[in-house]
């Protein structure tokens, strides 16, 4: 173990989360371009389309999220530990996880396909084109799963300008190519798929080129080493629990929204408008949430538990700052931005009446946010699963009994019991997480635990 000797200060935590919080900024901007560039096609088919293809898309890609969160928290303990040459061994496991997992996906393209419209059918012009735009992106699949690795690896060094130049290089070659396949070539729904497709492609090499130093270390081609059994089972364990709890946490977002469509189209356009509202205050807490990441992860491989503290509570702190200027802004800006995202007057009135539940919304998410970040760094991925379960059951529960009484009111009530019970029960293993890094401090020589750089 290494003593670790650069202070955990507020202009450390903002150098981490400032630029997430630029990169995220650049998601929702591509995915306007996207539908801007197509909807200049003068028939519905193909901005449909799209959507259907970049949301089957995004959520095969998505079930390999784990690999970033999983190489957060095992990349920064072993930069913590100084084990250089597991951090080296990390990147290439990581590498080779996702390139795999993507060639998986377009193995099992075909079912992914008929899977995907088994599920949700569309007009026999909307599925075509989308089939389309999809045997486009699958290609993409070892690319885009391997940049989740990379940019988890990037996080754990605190190098998160490099995860923003990467995000902002993939982004804007994506909205170029946007533009010249589209708008200049006329390729339609397969200018679109094949934009990104090449511009994850480029976000690979960027990425590699970004890592290019400890790919050159003897220990990331230490075929021995990156094969190793025990490090090899540890990653597993951690990456499925990571799994079981974000399939649980999609499992909840899909049953909101099946639910809400009980309750007529424009409640049900209204709670989609919403559910913007919460994927700004996830872009905004992430940052924080980030760098909750990097530094507990260094604290628990150093076993300095003072820092470990004072990681968790600097970058809490910010993120209290923001989910309260975001509840303010929501209060006083809501109004608009529902006007901006929904031109029909019915569907503009329900979403305000249930605006009240976004004002609450960031504080209800910020101690699920960032006790995801804690416990992902201190790899603490048994208690992130476990308590999922335990949040989703109250979900469930919550909603029959809410929803009959209380409507669509009921509904967004549910979700917020969701919220606050994935906080709190995460809250309540807080203090086993602290004696998991004492001990672990203990048993590998690191010295006084309370000691500070």
């Amino acid at each position: 173990m290494t003593e670790i000797r650069t202070p955990i200060t507020h202009a450390r935590v903002l150098k981490i989360a400032l630029p997430i919080l630029l990169s995220n900024v650049t998601i929702p901007i591509l995915g306007a371009v996207d539908t801007g560039v197509v909807g200049q096609i003068p028939q519905p088919e193909p901005i449909a389309a799209v959507g259907v293809g970049a949301i089957v898309i995004s959520a095969v890609y998505w079930i390999f999220g784990f690999l970033r969160m999983g190489t957060v928290g095992l990349a920064a303990q072993a930069a913590g530990a100084g084990d250089r040459d597991e951090v080296a061994a990390l990147l290439s496991r990581a590498l080779l996880i996702g390139l795999a997992g993507g060639a998986l996906l377009i193995l099992l393209q075909p079912l992914i396909f008929a899977g995907a419209f088994a599920v949700s059918p569309a007009s026999p012009e909307v599925e075509a084109l989308a089939r389309e735009y999809m045997r486009i992106r699958i290609w993409s699949a070892p690319a885009a799963i391997a940049i989740y690795g990379i940019t988890g690896w990037l996080i754990a060094q605190e190098r998160t300008r490099s995860v923003f130049a990467l995000q902002l290089w993939m982004n804007g070659i994506n909205v170029c190519l946007d533009l010249v396949f589209v708008l200049g070539l006329d390729r339609g729904v397969g200018g679109v798929a094949t934009a990104t497709f090449l511009a994850e492609y480029a976000g690979l090499a960027m990425g590699l080129w970004l890592c290019r130093k400890t790919l050159a270390r003897g220990a990331a081609r230490d075929i021995a080493r990156i094969f190793d059994g025990a490090r090899l089972m540890r990653m597993a364990a951690v990456n499925t629990d990571i799994l079981i709890r974000s399939l649980l946490l999609q499992a909840v977002f899909v049953t909101f929204l099946l639910l809400g469509g009980r309750f007529g189209d424009e409640t049900l356009a209204a709670n989609q408008v919403l559910l913007q509202f919460l994927m700004i205050t996830g872009y905004a807490l992430d940052g924080f949430a980030f760098a909750a990441e990097a530094l507990v992860g260094r604290a628990f491989g150093a076993g300095q538990l003072a820092h470990l503290r004072r990681g968790a509570l600097l970058t809490s702190l910010w993120a209290v700052a923001v989910a309260v200027l975001m509840a303010l802004g929501f209060l006083l800006l809501g109004p608009a931005m529902i006007d901006v995202m929904a031109a029909d007057p019915a569907v503009r009135a329900e979403a305000r009446l249930y605006l009240p539940w976004m004002v609450a919304a960031p504080v209800m998410q910020l101690g699920l946010t960032m006790f995801d970040g804690i416990f992902i760094g201190a790899t603490r991925s048994r208690d992130m699963r476990n308590m999922m379960v335990l949040s989703s059951a109250l979900y469930f529960a919550a909603l029959p009994l809410l929803i009959g009484p209380l409507g669509n009111h009921g509904l967004w009530l549910a979700m917020h019991v969701s919220f606050v019970a994935r906080g709190v029960t995460l809250a309540l293993r807080y203090p086993a997480l602290e004696r998991a890094a004492a001990a672990h401090g203990a048993t590998s020589g690191a010295g006084p635990l309370g000691r500070a750089a």
